[in-house]
């Protein structure tokens, strides 16, 4: 990132501060397609979409290298079985039911890859039929199980991944997973976790999406304000059911076709159906152009706890650090977490602070992570931790239990922001 731009997205969170909540996001007429990787810079994706945040599609030109993309397909196009079997053949993966609906998402269970493929092998020889239903590979941790060296090669456009980063630095968890599934397996419509981004990769196969902007699903809530399963069902368009579908506008429909790779911006809904046999990475990622999504995401998540436990407020001793648990077992994460996220990455970049050099602060975006992206990151979470200390149900949570209290993290990347503009 250089000066230039990191100016521009400063100024284009002001605007934002400054705008009346919207209740529907904008909704470009069509979804961009970037064909050349080297006439399509970091500073191209990042005004273009990742600000935005709109969607766009990169050819397969830009995955053309991959060592998945080399391995995991055949010379036809399709998912080479023999080889993810001699390399992966033990490892254990989730497998969701397509065609069981529990709640709004599919049953998962876990079974060996052979075994998943010896199941896709049948279903395939059986005109894609099988008595035990359509099952999907999903949220396969690929990552974290085995090396990733020579699978894929990280687009620079997705490089600035606070999400990862976290969990690497924990190193216990990550975002970083592989699906597979026969053709005709799905994701029921859905958000992303914690309001992230998304970057999908179809390694062999096709997908259709169809896309949603933030606000638009309210349209399409139902009578009892339920988000749909299914927008292609027929009874999805009952009126009755629907009252608010006449304000909804259609969804933007995209054709992922093997080897592209798709941005899915930040709250944007969705739903995906795989149009052949089909294998993708994706990963979800969060920084500091949707870190304010998250905080709102989650504080939307702790008042929708709070309302369905409210009869128990009264009788309920440490009732607010029981909804914080319910929040992080329906969620994943709850305040405390959120500030622990923050931390480790408010403290990665301020050791980068003190490296950077009057000189290097006029480089361009050069390669990594350059000294203009630091400053950036550095204001994005003072702004967000300015908002998360004044919370009053993170102030119950208790900040003496903190190695570092927030306010002293918050005035420590005010310090930095002030030294670095007085460069």
């Amino acid at each position: 990132m250089d000066r230039e731009t990191r100016t521009f997205a400063e100024s284009h969170f002001k605007r934002l501060q400054r705008c009346l909540p919207s209740n529907v996001g904008p909704s470009p007429g069509r979804v961009d397609f970037i064909e050349k990787p080297d006439s399509f810079s970091y500073t191209d994706f990042f005004r273009g979409y990742l600000l935005p945040n709109v969607p766009c599609v990169f050819s397969s030109a830009f995955t053309e290298g991959w060592g998945s993309r080399k391995h995991w397909v055949t010379s036809s196009g399709k998912p080479n079985f023999d080889y993810l079997l001699q390399n992966y053949g033990d490892a254990v993966v989730p497998v969701a039911n397509c065609g069981v609906r529990e709640f709004n998402s599919n049953p998962k269970e876990h079974m060996p890859l052979r075994d998943y493929i010896t199941y896709w092998k049948e279903f395939i020889q059986r005109d894609y039929s099988s008595l035990r239903g359509c099952l999907y590979l999903k949220d396969w941790h690929v990552c974290r199980d085995f090396s990733a060296k020579g699978l894929f090669t990280l687009p620079v456009y997705f490089s600035s991944d606070w999400l990862n980063e976290y969990w690497d630095a924990l190193d216990v968890d990550d975002y970083r997973f592989i699906y597979m599934g026969p053709t005709g397996t799905w994701s029921p419509f859905h958000a992303d976790i914690f309001r992230s981004f998304s970057w999908s990769v179809n390694i062999c196969g096709r997908k259709k999406w169809l896309l949603f902007p933030p606000g638009q699903e309210e349209a399409l809530r139902d009578c009892r304000g339920g988000l749909p399963y299914d927008v292609t069902a027929p009874e999805f368009w009952d009126s009755h059911q629907h009252p608010m579908l006449e304000h909804c506008n259609p969804p933007l429909e995209v054709t992922q076709e093997a080897g592209e790779m798709l941005f899915v911006p930040s709250g944007w809904h969705h739903q995906v159906h795989n149009l052949e046999d089909t294998i993708s990475i994706n990963h979800n990622w969060v920084n500091g152009c949707n870190l304010a999504n998250m905080w709102h995401f989650l504080q939307q998540e702790l008042c929708a706890v709070q309302q369905e436990v409210s009869e128990w407020r009264d009788t309920m001793p440490d009732w607010h650090s029981h909804c914080q648990v319910i929040m992080k077992s329906c969620s994943g994460i709850n305040f405390e977490e959120f500030y622990c996220f923050l931390k480790v990455i408010a403290e990665r970049r301020l050791l980068l602070a003190k490296k950077i050099g009057s000189g290097e602060l006029e480089c361009g975006e050069g390669s990594g992570l350059g000294p203009q992206q630091v400053i950036f990151d550095i204001g994005r979470i003072a702004e967000v931790l300015a908002s998360v200390v004044v919370n009053p149900d993170f102030q119950r949570v208790g900040t003496s239990m903190f190695s570092l209290r927030p306010e002293d993290l918050l005035q420590q990347l005010k310090d930095v922001l002030a030294a670095m503009e007085s460069v």
